[in-house]
């Protein structure tokens, strides 16, 4: 892929060329029956959305006793913290990258660049490394890989999806090589702190989930950075008019993903006292969230905001599960119905405003 910043087959702004079949990101535009208001479906379902998630809870409160104490609330928060992280990694390179995921923006790598982040904080903790020696080689780490995918994808011009799944293997494999598939015990000051509680008695993870989130959101969706990620990934014509670096954009969303991925790690490692095997088994989790995060959104776009909002919905609706003796081989299954039908009600929108 090369760089097409330089104002080259330059297209007027007016008609600026959408993102594939699946077409999350344009904006919704309002259709009419007859002589009647406008109706819009993306505020509709949005609406569905919402509605949804206050039925998920209310049932829940009903069935299952102590479902809205604060304590498992708290609970909920801490479960979701590295899920959360993660999704609103996934969710920036969907922005810029587009929503299409055959061929827009999507990182496959990142739960296991989690889990090689997270094995080489263990393993230099467990080497008498101090803790902001260990911190700071972990956020390269994850820093590394993200880089690694923006060079796949933007100077090499594979697409992402293969370009993601290649680096998600070579994660994988390192992570191998350095724990011999087993899970390193960590402990240190720092982790201490992260694994207590903060003020009120509620969670630190908690409280780090909803600071990030809050960041990310003025960050994302409140700059003028941000701004520019959504027209990258929305309108990429335009943005070449408009003489934005759509390949630095594209870049640094994967390279902020793998940011993210590792700060999840350090959260990891926090919550389960060490390294852990598996973390690739998080990925279908991680695409789950960050797409349900779109009929979340006002214009059914992908968004920080949608995103915490959907790994809110699932962290209370696996704890539901948990509370009330439903079996945990369930969860996949509804993942993958909630991929269903966040893909298919947006196709669905977009469609019928089109």
């Amino acid at each position: 892929m090369t760089d097409e910043g330089n104002g080259q087959n330059r297209e007027s702004p007016k008609e600026p060329a959408r993102e594939g079949s699946v077409g999350l990101m344009e904006p919704p535009v309002a259709t009419t029956k007859g002589d009647g208001p406008p109706i819009n479906g993306a505020l509709l379902l949005r609406a569905g959305s919402l509605m949804g998630f206050v039925l998920v809870i209310a049932y829940f409160a009903l069935v299952a006793p102590g479902f809205l104490s604060v304590g498992n609330i708290t609970n909920v928060l801490e479960q979701s913290a590295i899920l959360g992280v993660l999704s609103f990694g996934m969710t920036i390179v969907m922005i810029a990258g587009g929503s299409n995921v055959i061929t827009g923006g999507i990182d496959l790598s990142i739960a296991n660049n989690l889990g090689l982040s997270a094995a080489v904080y263990a393993i230099l903790l467990k080497t008498g490394q101090p803790d902001i020696v260990a911190l700071s080689l972990t956020l390269l780490t994850g820093l590394a890989v993200g880089l690694l995918n923006a060079i796949a994808v933007v100077s090499i011009g594979i697409l992402p999806l293969i370009a993601t799944l290649t680096v998600m293997n070579i994660c994988a494999g390192f992570e191998l090589v350095i724990t011999q598939n087993t899970v390193l015990q960590a402990s240190s000051p720092l982790l201490a702190v992260l694994a207590g509680d903060g003020p009120f008695g509620i969670a630190t993870l908690a409280y780090l989930l909803l600071i990030i989130g809050l960041i990310l959101i003025a960050v994302i969706e409140y700059t003028p950075f941000g701004l520019r990620l959504y027209a990258v990934g929305g309108f990429r014509e335009a943005a070449l008019a408009a003489g934005l670096s759509v390949n630095r954009y594209i870049a640094t969303s994967y390279i902020l993903s793998g940011i993210c991925a590792s700060i999840g790690a350090v959260l990891s490692v926090a919550l389960l006292s060490g390294s852990s095997t598996g973390s690739g088994d998080m990925l279908l989790s991680v695409v789950v969230t960050a797409l349900l995060g779109v009929v979340f959104s006002r214009r059914l776009v992908p968004t920080i905001s949608g995103s915490l909002l959907s790994v809110l919905f699932i962290g209370f609706l696996i704890n539901g599960f948990q509370l009330t003796n439903i079996s945990s081989y369930w969860v996949n299954g509804v993942e993958g119905l909630l991929i269903l039908f966040a893909v298919a009600t947006t196709s669905l929108v977009r469609r019928r405003e089109a």
